[in-house]
């Protein structure tokens, strides 16, 4: 910083000889002070943030979100996995269900016959998606 500083000095003597400069080396010198002080304050606004915040970044901890899948422009329908748990959960505009739980891992089999857990859920999203159909 003080390399930068002594490199303008120069400009600041030349300055005055010179008849009526239209901005004089002076206000450069107060604008690159200024604009290293403002990138100061923001460096040590963000390593404060850090500190108070515990260091933690988004997704970590104990939720993370799996996947998703937009239905329409505002509608999605999200998985979240919860500790050992997996939640299937249906968000639009003002609202947020969930509308499945599951433990980490399931997967629903392969074949059409669902369990008879699965199937409530899956006519309930049936139907939701052919009333979206005949909108």
């Amino acid at each position: 910083m003080l390399r930068f500083i002594s490199l303008l000095i120069p400009f600041a003597a030349n300055a005055a000889e010179t008849a009526s400069p239209a901005v004089s080396a002076g206000t450069y010198l107060q604008t690159a002070l200024a604009l290293s002080l403002i990138v100061a304050i923001l460096v040590g606004a963000a390593w404060l943030a850090r500190k108070v915040s515990g260091g933690k970044k988004f997704g970590q901890g104990d939720m993370k979100v799996i996947g998703g899948v937009a239905l329409g422009p505002r509608e999605r329908i999200v998985l979240l996995e919860i500790g050992d748990q997996w939640l299937v959960i249906g968000i639009v505009p003002g609202q947020i269900r969930t509308l499945h739980r599951m433990a980490k891992g399931t997967t629903i089999p392969a074949d059409d016959s669902p369990s008879s857990a699965e199937k409530p859920f899956r006519q309930w999203l049936q139907t939701i998606s052919e009333r979206r159909n005949h909108d």
